[in-house]
């Protein structure tokens, strides 16, 4: 497996007015768009070929993925090499790809739009919005999955009750392995009395090249839109040599939902915390801060 699929063509509502002629993925964790990381994320577990899904107001992400000479020229000039360095990273990732959403149909019909690129090859999906703490980790494990069981993989994370409407969750039954299960049934936010678990969906998947020609069959549903976790349902009822079975990685970590106000704001203080170079001016305000609020 080479092939990675980013869906990016959201209109990022949720971050009005910012996200009016910036897209929702290039809004910074600290010095970097988030979207960055999601691509380091899918190096890091061997996938150098990515495809980006995107839409109108978007250039700003192939642009930041791209060359910047009159900016590295400069930089170089300067001597600033840490700051050439930073710039050329992003350009250097890996093979990008990008191919237009013409309009906003939801993340099935996204996943669709990759369907010639993809080929008949199994491939990778990870949502923009979501950055995973040891970033290389679950995304390998998902594709160890893959090559022992064939079919396509879904991440779990366990989420609390009054969260399962907001998530895809899963009918689950155990196998052999602590972080493996069986996926049985997909149901696409439902109300927390009617879930069939508390592991819900979260934006990472192994999908097997049989899953476009499911999409291409799967009618609108939510919302209008035509829903990647139904195509996913219908391939988990089927053998392998039709594009089955599916099963989910049971993910204990840590996500980062940056397309939510509070998170991403909790994403941007603890990623700042974290850095060396900013943690001792960041964390002595942050703890006085904290402590004139209480008062």
């Amino acid at each position: 497996m080479t092939k990675a699929v980013v869906p990016a063509a959201g209109l990022g509502t949720r971050f009005l007015p910012a996200t009016k002629a910036t897209p929702k993925e290039m809004l910074p964790i600290v010095d970097k768009p988030a979207i960055q990381y999601v691509v380091e994320e899918a190096v890091a577990a061997g996938l150098h070929d990515v495809l980006m899904i995107t839409g109108r107001s978007k250039r700003s992400i192939e642009d930041h993925f791209d060359r910047a000479y009159e900016l590295e020229e400069a930089l170089r000039a300067k001597n600033d090499t840490q700051r050439l360095n930073s710039v050329r990273e992003s350009s250097e990732l890996a093979q990008i790809h990008y191919v237009r959403q013409g309009e906003p149909r939801g993340l099935g019909h996204a996943v669709l739009c990759a369907a010639a690129h993809a080929g008949d090859e199994a491939f990778a999906v990870l949502l923009g919005d979501d950055i995973i703490a040891g970033r290389e980790a679950l995304l390998k494990r998902m594709i160890e999955v893959h090559q022992t069981h064939g079919g396509s993989v879904i991440a779990l994370m366990e989420v609390e009750p009054e969260q399962v409407s907001l998530y895809g969750c899963a009918a689950i039954e155990a196998t052999g392995e602590d972080d493996v299960v069986v996926i049985t049934d997909l149901v696409e936010k439902p109300p927390a009395d009617q879930a069939p678990s508390r592991w819900a969906i979260i934006g990472r998947y192994i999908c097997d090249p049989m899953v476009f020609d499911v999409l291409r069959d799967t009618p609108p549903g939510r919302g209008g839109e035509i829903q990647l976790t139904d195509a996913l349902r219908e391939l988990a009822k089927r053998k392998p040599e039709d594009g089955g079975p599916v099963h989910g990685v049971l993910f204990r970590g840590h996500r980062y939902d940056t397309g939510n106000k509070v998170d991403y704001l909790r994403t941007v203080v603890e990623f700042a915390c974290a850095r060396p170079d900013l943690a001792a001016e960041l964390l002595p305000w942050l703890r006085e801060f904290v402590a004139k609020q209480r008062s």
